[in-house]
């Protein structure tokens, strides 16, 4: 199973990832092209690109899933972990109608 505290630098923000596990297999190039690529220097696939439609998600799925050492991670987030907790008054009425943002 991919570990978030693994996952590589070149990995773009978001949910799907590659962790240091990666051993250079080719597979999730192969079955996603549009998500994962080599980094040369390093010899290690990495995503390049999140997917956003149904079926381009359904795609890195498919490359996690056939993964042999399972390297490829998704956490659910759709970009960067929110970096501080919602303020406790977000979203309360302000009076009037309005709402604080």
């Amino acid at each position: 199973m991919a570990e978030q505290t693994d996952r590589l630098p070149q990995n773009v923000a978001g949910a799907y990832y590659v962790d240091s596990s990666c051993v250079d297999c080719d597979l999730c190039r192969n079955t996603a092209p549009d998500f994962f690529r080599r980094d040369e220097e390093i010899g290690l696939s990495f995503v390049y690109r999140q997917p956003v439609t149904s079926e381009e998600r359904a795609l890195a799925e498919e490359a996690k899933q056939g993964c042999p050492t399972e390297s490829i991670g998704n956490d659910g987030l759709l970009g960067k972990a929110p970096s501080a907790p919602l303020a406790q008054n977000a979203g309360s009425s302000t009076g009037g109608g309005a709402q604080k943002c």
